[in-house]
């Protein structure tokens, strides 16, 4: 246990380095498997609890995480449970999904766990919208938060493109509309309607974010490490990503950089 106590002080000082401060709003987009294995061939049990709390421990306690429990099988079941439906973005959102002090908050498909001072923030937070402006994405905007990304591609994480091109009704999307039912925190049942901006199919568009990543670092605007180099975390500012993805979507380069026309494989 004072392996781990030590080593968790160890990580938050690394996620400090790379652009983690006291007090931000943070959100987490996570593949820790790479962080275990560190540990353990240095000699720690390391646990996804004991990363959570490293990112707790950077933040301190003025300090917000937020984590996406994204669950993509509502379209399939429609069914979700707020107090029940498990996390699919890995074992770190799981753990944060179970914390007793934890706000989550009640799109089916976009939800999110969240820990610390401005959980209330969006505490009863039922946006209608994924990417909208009402959505946990826009609250981070409008909170001067800003976003992480832990050993994955911005291809396989950086979902705040998509509020992005929402908040400027990019022509290559276009809301979808999914119904199911819907258990509230008290456990009450109802049928809802909620709605994502999706990619263009019958036009296939694909998500290509990666070109746009590529020129968030030569920008200068991501801090910290690559994925699977050193910690593997790097960090943007909300508000400094929105204005330099919207760019790119008004200045007419979002094909290449953030989609592109293909098959599906």
């Amino acid at each position: 246990m004072t392996k781990n106590i030590a080593y968790i002080k160890q990580l938050s000082e690394s996620w400090a380095n790379c652009g983690v401060n006291s007090g931000d709003i943070l959100l987490v987009h996570s593949n820790i498997k790479r962080t275990l294995v560190k540990a353990r061939r240095e000699g720690v049990r390391l646990t996804p609890d004991d990363i959570l709390d490293s990112f707790l421990d950077c933040l301190g306690s003025s300090g917000t995480l937020i984590l996406p429990l994204f669950n993509f099988d509502f379209p399939s079941t429609k069914l979700f449970d707020i107090r029940h439906t498990p996390s699919q973005m890995g074992a770190l959102t799981e753990v944060a999904r179970k914390r007793s002090d934890v706000i989550r908050t009640g799109h089916p498909i976009y939800s999110f766990a969240v820990l610390g001072k401005e959980k209330y923030a969006f505490n009863g937070l039922v946006n209608e919208s994924g990417y909208g402006e009402n959505s946990p994405f826009g609250l981070l905007h409008k909170l001067d938060g800003k976003i992480a990304s832990l050993d994955l591609e911005d291809q396989n994480s950086m979902t705040f493109y998509h509020y992005v091109e929402e908040s400027l009704m990019v022509n290559y999307r276009h809301f979808k509309t999914f119904s199911g039912t819907y258990f509230d925190s008290s456990g009450n049942e109802s049928r809802r309607d909620f709605k994502l901006f999706v990619r263009d199919i019958e036009r296939k568009v694909l998500t290509h974010v990666n070109p746009a990543s590529e020129l968030l670092w030569e920008n200068g605007l991501y801090h910290g490490d690559r994925p699977k180099e050193n910690t593997g975390l790097r960090t943007i500012e909300a508000t400094r990503m929105f204005s330099f993805v919207s760019d790119l979507i008004k200045n007419g380069s979002a094909e290449g950089n953030l989609f592109i026309y293909g098959e599906d494989k």
